[in-house]
């Protein structure tokens, strides 16, 4: 009993400051990486912050078509993008930070990390094949929050469907048609995007005229109703310029389009059409110029 009580002393002897030399080294490194991965996380989410409505520092570097004129949306908007992108930022600092430390407690354990490193690397080949449709949709929508395509309250076409932005993730964009109808699209699949909701948008009205019908006196008549209806109250916050008569859009067995153009905030030309239609109607109709019988 001495003799086995010796060598173990002994034994603690020669191994035991190792020992503990590598477990506190295996302590530090667990403690360094959690607080770096703190630090970090700290750090993206001060950059993914607005303060008082002002971008998120994050998107101050990144083009953003968000309209100015949108404002409590804009500003929705901007903190969607900027806590996507710094969802998946806080995602890959976890990845890496503690991919490195688990690294070095097992090169402290005195084992191989290159057959390890090795099979990890044919592991992620293989997953990556096997999952190609999913980091196709997540590089896309990471590609999008970057370029700003699109955001919440946006009116889109992605193709295989059209509405109304309600979120946008990095996997799918989920939009609610005007059915109310709502759509899931994965990024991936999204391959061109329509939106009506940038810069500005262009109201168009399109008014059918009987064969006969004197063109000078409709341009003439629907040039000041126009103008009159766009300096209204109801219109006038939403249009931003003159409207333009065009002249003949179109000529058809069954009559003559005039076309009335006028520029608009975005998202708001379909109500600006239906206005502008319900007036200038009834003022051709108060003219005497005959209008095509529906």
């Amino acid at each position: 009993m001495d003799v086995e009580r010796t060598l173990a002393v002994e034994w603690w002897v020669e191994n035991g400051p190792r020992i503990a030399g590598g477990a506190l080294r295996i302590v530090l490194i667990v403690v360094v990486a959690v607080i770096i991965r703190a630090v970090l996380r700290r750090l993206i989410d001060g950059m993914t912050r607005g303060n008082g409505g002002r971008k998120p520092k994050l998107l101050k570097p990144l083009r953003e078509r968000a309209p100015q004129a949108l404002g409590a949306f804009a500003s929705e908007r901007r903190e969607q993008r900027a806590k996507t992108i710094g969802s998946v930022l806080k995602s890959f600092v976890t990845i890496i930070v503690f991919g490195v430390a688990f690294i070095q407690v097992l090169t402290e354990l005195g084992m191989n990390v290159a057959p390890i490193l090795t099979s990890a690397g044919i592991l992620g080949v293989a997953i990556g094949f096997g999952a190609q449709n999913l980091v196709k949709d997540f590089l896309a929508g990471m590609f999008m929050m970057l370029e700003d395509q699109y955001g919440v309250g946006d009116v889109v076409d992605l193709g295989p469907a059209t509405g109304t932005v309600e979120s946008v993730a990095l996997r799918i964009t989920t939009i609610r048609d005007t059915n109310g109808t709502v759509w899931y699209v994965r990024n991936g699949e999204i391959m061109r995007v329509g939106n009506s909701s940038q810069g500005f948008a262009v109201a168009v009205v399109d008014l059918p005229l009987a064969y006969g019908a004197n063109l000078a006196s409709a341009t003439e008549v629907l040039t000041v109703a126009a103008e009159e209806a766009t300096a209204e109250e109801l219109l006038a916050k939403d249009v931003t310029d003159k409207p333009q008569v065009l002249g003949v859009e179109k000529v058809t067995p069954e009559g003559i389009t005039m076309r009335v153009t006028v520029k608009v905030r975005p998202g708001r030309q379909w109500a600006v059409q239906r206005a502008l239609r319900a007036k200038l109607m009834p003022a051709l109709e108060d003219a005497g110029i005959s209008l095509k019988a529906s």
